[in-house]
Formats: C-alpha cells, sequence, structure tokens
C-alpha cells in the first residue's frame, strides 16, 4: 500500500465531506473507496445503537443484512473490534464465529474460513461504530494494512459526522427524542424500528414526520398484518406529546358491553361486576395519544358517544353524571373501507369525517418490492438468537421464493413464516448445525403460478334446482379460499374481491360457520 494511492482513494471522500449527499449515498460512496483501498470481498459500516449493531450500509454481503440487528454481547468480534482502541485483524484459525458466516453475497454454500478484519469509529470521543472487512481468501490482508484502515476509519468517522450534523439540523428536535427515550425507559416500551428502503415506504416515513408534528386526527388503513400500529407508535413518537403516555385499544378484542367502561371508565356498582372505580383509556392517554385499533369494529352507539368526547374533550364514567375534560390526540386504524360502511349505513358519517382528518395508508408487503429482504433479515437475526444458532440464513432460491410471493397476511404473515421454517428446518437436521440455510423447500411458499380459486366447475352435469346448484358452488369456492388462509375471512375476501362485510353475511346465507 503506497502513499499515493492512499492520497488517490482519500482525495474524493475529503471532497464528498462539503457536499449536499444523501446518507444513504454518502456511507456507500464510504464502502466502496474503502474496498479499493483494502480490496475484500465485503464490506460493512455499522452504527452502534445501545447494545446492537445495525448496518447503514453494506457492499458484498446479502441483502437482507441491512435489516439484521447484530446484538453485540451474541457476537464477540463484533466486542473485541469495540474494545480495542484501532484496527484489529483475526487469526484464520480463530476460534470467534464470524456474524457474517454464510451471508457473503453471491457465495453458494457456507463461509467456514476467511480472513476478517474491522475498527472501531470514534465520534466526538465516543464510540459510534463499526467498519468491517471480510475477505474468502484466508492470507487476503496483511499485517501492514492495518495502518492504512486506521487512516481510513478516520476519514470515515468524519463522513458520519458530517452526515449526522446534517440529519440533526434537518430534524430540529433533538430534545423531543431525548425525552421519548425517557419516557420509554422508564415505562418500559421497546422502541421499535421501522425498517424499509423502498419508495412507498421511504413515502410513509415521512408523512408520518409530516403528521407527527401536528396535533390532528390520524386514520391509519391498510391490510391485516401491515403493521398499523407500529405507524400509530412512530406518528406518537415524532409528537410533541412523545413523553406522554401511548394508550392503546383494541375495539374488535372487546365485547360491546365492555367497551364503553375500557375507553370512558367506570365507578363502583355502574354494572354487574363493576366492584371498584375505574379510569378508562381516554384519562389514562390524558396528555398524550389514545391508539384505537380496528375502529371499524364500534358500535353506532359506541361512535355516537366517541364523537361528542372528541368535539369537546369531555366524558363521563359509565354510571357517573360528573364531567372529566381530556385533553388526548387520537390515532385510529382499520383493515375496513370505512367510506363504503358509511355509504351502506354501517358507520356514522360524522364520526368518520372526524377520525379521518389525516388518513395515512400503509402499504402492503407485495407493493415495497426487496423490502421483504430486509425484514427477512430482521426476522432471520431474531430467530438466530432465539435458537442459539452461530447464523441462520437464506438461500437464493429462498430469497426468489419471497420476493414472487404476494404476501396476502403481509409482515405478520413473514414473521410468522420465518420463524415456522427455521424452527422446521432446525429439526431435520441430524446435528445441530452451527450455520443453517433456509431454501424456498423449508418456506413451503404456495406456487406463485398456481390460480387464486383452484375450485372447479362441477364435473357431473347440474340437475334440479339451479339456485341450489348455485350455492354449493359459492359455498365451495368460499370453503376452498378459507382453507388456504387458514380461516382469516379478510384475505379470503381481497382473494374473492368482496368487502369483508358482504362475504360474511353471503356465508351466513350459505351456512359458512
Amino acid at each position: 500500500m503506497t502513499a499515493h494511492s492512499l492520497l488517490t482513494t482519500l482525495l474524493p471522500l475529503v471532497a464528498d465531506l462539503s457536499r449536499d449527499l444523501p446518507e444513504g449515498e454518502r456511507y456507500r460512496r464510504l464502502l466502496q473507496a474503502m474496498r479499493t483501498l483494502l480490496p475484500c470481498d465485503a464490506a460493512a459500516l455499522l452504527r452502534l445503537d445501545g447494545e446492537a449493531l445495525v448496518p447503514l450500509a453494506v457492499d458484498g454481503l446479502s441483502a437482507d443484512t441491512l435489516g439484521r440487528r447484530f446484538k453485540v454481547s451474541e457476537h464477540p468480534r463484533f466486542a473485541v473490534l469495540l474494545a480495542s482502541p484501532g484496527p484489529t485483524r483475526f487469526d484464520s484459525d480463530s476460534e470467534l464465529p464470524d456474524p457474517y458466516d454464510g451471508l457473503v453475497d453471491g457465495l453458494h454454500g457456507h463461509l467456514p474460513v476467511h480472513d476478517c478484519m474491522g475498527c472501531p469509529l470514534f465520534v466526538d470521543d465516543r464510540p459510534w461504530g463499526l467498519l468491517t472487512l471480510d475477505a474468502l481468501d484466508t492470507e487476503r490482508f496483511e499485517r501492514v494494512e492495518l495502518d492504512a484502515l486506521q487512516a481510513f476509519a478516520s476519514l470515515a468517522a468524519a463522513t458520519v459526522n458530517v452526515a449526522e450534523r446534517i440529519e440533526r439540523l434537518a430534524l430540529r428536535a433533538e430534545d423531543e427524542h431525548q425525552r421519548a427515550e425517557i419516557y420509554r425507559q422508564a415505562s418500559g416500551q421497546q422502541h421499535k424500528e421501522m425498517i424499509g428502503q423502498s419508495k412507498s415506504h421511504k413515502r410513509l416515513v415521512e408523512e408520518i414526520k409530516l403528521v407527527g408534528g401536528s396535533d390532528l386526527t390520524v386514520l391509519i388503513t391498510g391490510e391485516t398484518g401491515v403493521g398499523k400500529e407500529l405507524v400509530a407508535q412512530a406518528i406518537h413518537a415524532a409528537s410533541a406529546r412523545a413523553d406522554k403516555p401511548l394508550i392503546s385499544l383494541n375495539c374488535a378484542a372487546l365485547p360491546e358491553t365492555l367497551v364503553e367502561s375500557e375507553l370512558f371508565g367506570h365507578v363502583r356498582g355502574a354494572f354487574t361486576g363493576a366492584l371498584n372505580e375505574r379510569r378508562g383509556k381516554f384519562e389514562l392517554a390524558n396528555g398524550g395519544t389514545l391508539f384505537l385499533d380496528e375502529v371499524g369494529e364500534l358500535s353506532l352507539t359506541v361512535q355516537a358517544k366517541l364523537l361528542r368526547v372528541l368535539q369537546s374533550g369531555q366524558l363521563q364514567r359509565l354510571g357517573s353524571d360528573k364531567e372529566h375534560h381530556v385533553d388526548v390526540r387520537l390515532i385510529a386504524a382499520t383493515n375496513r373501507d370505512l367510506a363504503d360502511e358509511v355509504r351502506n349505513g354501517r358507520y356514522r358519517a360524522d364520526f368518520y369525517h372526524r377520525l379521518s382528518v389525516y388518513p395515512l395508508q400503509v402499504p402492503a408487503l407485495r407493493e415495497r418490492g426487496r423490502d421483504v429482504l430486509l425484514l427477512a433479515g430482521f426476522f432471520l437475526e431474531q430467530n438466530r438468537s432465539r435458537m442459539g444458532l452461530g447464523s441462520l440464513r437464506l438461500t437464493g432460491d429462498a430469497q426468489a421464493a419471497l420476493l414472487a410471493y404476494n404476501w396476502p397476511g403481509n409482515v405478520r404473515e413473514l414473521e410468522h413464516l420465518i420463524g415456522r421454517s427455521a424452527l422446521k428446518a432446525l429439526g431435520n437436521c441430524r446435528e445441530r448445525p452451527r450455520i443453517l440455510s433456509l431454501s424456498a423447500a423449508d418456506l413451503d411458499l404456495p406456487d406463485v403460478s398456481a390460480p387464486l380459486i383452484e375450485a372447479q366447475l362441477p364435473s357431473t352435469p347440474i340437475t334440479g334446482d339451479l339456485r341450489q346448484a348455485t350455492e354449493d358452488y359459492q359455498r365451495q369456492i368460499i370453503n376452498t379460499c378459507l382453507e388456504r388462509h387458514q380461516h382469516n375471512w379478510a384475505s379470503t375476501a381481497r382473494e374473492l374481491g368482496l368487502n369483508r362485510a358482504n362475504l360474511a353475511r353471503l356465508a351466513k346465507r350459505l351456512g359458512i360457520k
């Protein structure tokens, strides 16, 4: 490594420091320059976030790596790198497992031995994260190259510093985030990250930032399993109420007789079983945010009482004439078409318009492209940790299968699929492996080329009553779809092109339970 080649590599990065570049592009250029300076098969930039390392940019590693969150306590190589003042090169026969085993892009098979080195990054004299380099050849890196990596790390830290300063200036809300973190730690709430890089996901994140700073009522819509509650949490975290409570209620999980008590509270003796006075969700959320999930399931009676509270901020506990004033920001969510419910007389128009001051549509997973691989990486790392494996990875055909599937159950379906497939694949191993690869066969996804409706017309001639024959055929189609979607009525309705309420009425008429 000559001084000239080092200077040639670093100069463009120095020039980038004064340029207005997106954070992702800035980090991508950084890794490309590092691979030019120190040829390797994979490189990564990771930020230390609490007890975990979060990949911000990768080059030469599988796409799902960006979705993984590496707990430092579970990856001893990362712990060694973070504890070192400068670059570290691991011996090729090191017994410490490598976090990237099986993740090098384009590698067909496992990666038992390779050359690895890395360097901690410090910003304002505090550990910020890591730069890591991996090579398939066992003697790719030389000891002398540690000096070059140290020089590069210094410039990388400056790059990170610039990117973070730009981000802080853009957000202008550092104190709100600090208060939010204090509240989360005090209340035990765990921050959940929204993962994705697709255009539709980025648009959603921008809208969350936009509406989060206001006090507008938000109606989050989207299919089952897209993460509407996660969006509600992000809106609350971006608001001026972030250091106040976020209280949630699933309106579909309670019988109608208990919904009012849960929302408004009750006094002793208000109904059978009301042995003590109790505050409702509105009072618990006073000063903060109330999230009502499955708001489309509320009865017309409850809608009318909710409308009064939203308009006046005044409520009465069940069994009491005393008025209580509350200051609550409302966020609601539904997978129903409430406008259609209004047209059909099943939903109050005034309540619907009060809810949908700012409608926010969450994209379905099938509309998010390669985000499915990032989310899969997040769930893979969760399961790897839970199952005590050295590495849990996807083969190329498994990644292709995930990208080709339609995801009627969205992110929740993906989470369950990864957990189920990993457990089954491990159960099929005679000996516990260090690296477990999930293939397309392990995922057991349905054939995407298969027609949506598998039920065929009756092969025998229709005799007798035509209406009875038609109903038999409808019953056959609905039962087939219900089986395919594990009796998820919302997913079945979407496949059949019906409104869920209309499907429910048809099924009741046909005697389908």
